[in-house]
């Protein structure tokens, strides 16, 4: 233990806390990018991050200071996720960097929040055993549920697709599509997939011409108005397939204009 202007540094405990943190980041890091490293390479990884604390004995300008956490970040991520090639190197140190602004961001918050009445840094404080143990307690459940959100988001918008529709009277319009694997809707005339379009989204367009398809749902039965269409760009590749465009106002997705059914995009 080493006193300086009156106030208490424990080596030990800012030791493991950081190894603790870094831990925390690794794993994460691991978990968004699906790494699959193994646990004892991340608590390497840990290990050698843990050596941060030499900062506390060394003096550095900000510039130093910068390039020797950058250094150590480097071979954190080469111990824990080995080298491939440069662009897998990059994006793990990306991702480390992004995880840690993040719980960077959440222990900021944490030390405002509930330790305001502290003199500086979290972790200089007169409850400085407590204070660690919430603060690493919340972050690994404010961690847990960042990657599991984020895993969320990146599933989410995999299924997001630009689509570019052309009507036969020279009209086409530019929507936001989503591949819901629920949509299964076909005609039972020449069993024709059916994309669902928000009708408004499309309401120049002449609805005089449009053909009525019986639909059965585990919310009901009921028919629905489809037409035809001259053709359809998903993603800026052209639509083979043939299908019909059924029009609804029950399309309930956020930014969301047409729903694609995954035929579709098998064709």
């Amino acid at each position: 233990m080493i006193m300086v202007s009156k106030m208490k540094i424990y080596l030990d405990l800012i030791a493991l806390t950081n190894f603790l943190f870094d831990f925390i980041m690794l794993l994460a890091t691991s978990l968004i990018l699906k790494r699959n490293a193994k646990f004892y390479r991340v608590i390497l990884g840990a290990l050698f991050g843990s050596i941060t604390i030499l900062m506390l004995f060394i003096r550095m300008n900000s510039i130093q200071l910068f390039i020797f956490k950058f250094i150590v970040s480097i071979f954190m991520v080469l111990i824990t996720f080995n080298y491939k090639n440069i662009r897998y190197t990059i994006k793990n140190i990306y991702y480390l960097y992004l995880v840690s602004i993040v719980l960077g961001g959440f222990l900021y918050f944490l030390n405002l929040q509930l330790f305001s009445k502290n003199d500086g840094f979290l972790f200089i404080s007169n409850d400085f055993h407590l204070n660690i143990l919430i603060s690493i307690i919340l972050s690994i459940i404010f961690i847990y549920n960042y990657v599991k959100q984020i895993k969320k988001l990146k599933s989410s918008y995999n299924k997001y697709y630009k689509i570019n529709i052309h009507f036969d009277n020279g009209l086409n319009y530019n929507l936001n599509g989503f591949l819901d694997t629920g949509n299964k809707l076909k005609d039972p005339y020449k069993n024709r997939p059916i994309v669902l379009i928000n009708e408004k989204k499309i309401k120049d367009i002449n609805f005089d011409k449009f053909l009525l398809v019986p639909y059965h749902t585990v919310s009901g039965n009921g028919v629905l108005k489809c037409m035809r269409v001259n053709k359809m760009y998903i993603d800026g590749m052209l639509c083979k397939k043939k299908f019909l465009l059924g029009l609804t106002d029950n399309i309930t997705i956020d930014g969301v204009d047409c729903i694609l059914n995954q035929e579709i995009l098998e064709g």
